[in-house]
């Protein structure tokens, strides 16, 4: 059986989320609706002639896209080359599902517990953006003080109790999380949050996104972001930002894994 790892593109407008779902129905259980690591699979159990599982590096929700998402499988087929993977999974995957690499990977590599860092990247629109813009990015229709998000982010760093930017539904034990870089940017008249930690709660780059506009928007700075930050306190938080700009951009399997 050969570790294959996936590099995997998607658009995720028309996909509940990356995460199959599944219910139970009578003696059978089935997938209620369309997610990315379902479709997938079914096209590697279609090339594999049995069923075969999926592990991604990690979840993205309803609406969210990925232009690097990373996932392993096991394959028990030793006369394919692993690049041949790419063109049969993509004849098979609907156009907002791409195959983008596949390489083979250790037996103890798994696309969640190795990954060491997760990069996303939120995309906003300043001016008036195309109709072929509006499904990948969140229309601002103003041009906000990057400086000054600079300055608030700037404390983005380190070990951070994030609970202020965790949802209610939220599961995870520990609201603490590694955050090794936060910055924006403009490219031409989109601005560009670009974030990269060990893991991230729930919804918490959105949250992250919303707040930080909010903010510049009321004109409030640093000092006031870093007091709702330690407050751990959601309820003084800002918006949440939506869906549409968000895409995981990379993960990477390099450096040391730090644990939430």
């Amino acid at each position: 059986m050969r570790n294959i790892l996936l590099t995997i593109s998607y658009d995720g407008t028309d996909f509940c989320g990356w995460q199959k779902q599944l219910e139970q129905k009578g003696d059978i259980v089935i997938s209620t609706v369309r997610t990315v690591q379902d479709e997938i699979e079914k096209a590697l159990t279609k090339l594999h002639k049995q069923p075969t599982v999926l592990c991604g590096s990690g979840r993205t929700d309803s609406g969210v896209h990925a232009a690097a998402q990373a996932a392993n499988f096991f394959s028990p087929i030793d006369s394919i080359s692993v690049k041949n993977y790419i063109p049969a999974l993509n004849s098979q995957l609907s156009k907002d599902i791409r195959i983008l690499n596949a390489e083979e990977k250790p037996q103890d590599f798994n696309a969640r517990f190795s990954a060491t860092s997760r990069t996303y990247r939120y995309y906003m629109h300043c001016g008036s953006p195309l109709a072929t813009e509006m499904r990948y990015v969140w229309p601002l229709f103003r041009f906000p003080n990057v400086t000054k998000l600079n300055s608030m982010v700037s404390c983005l760093r380190g070990e951070i109790d994030c609970t202020t930017f965790s949802a209610i539904r939220d599961k995870s034990l520990s609201k603490h999380r590694y955050l090794q870089d936060a910055y924006f940017f403009m490219e031409g008249e989109k601005l560009v949050f670009q974030i990269s930690a060990n893991a991230f709660l729930w919804r918490m780059v959105r949250s992250i996104t919303g707040t930080l506009l909010y903010f510049e928007q009321k004109q409030f700075d640093i000092h006031y972001f870093e007091e709702v930050l330690h407050s751990c306190n959601r309820l003084k938080a800002g918006p949440t930002a939506p869906s549409t700009g968000l895409f995981l951009w990379k993960v990477d399997f390099s450096g040391k894994r730090m644990h939430p």
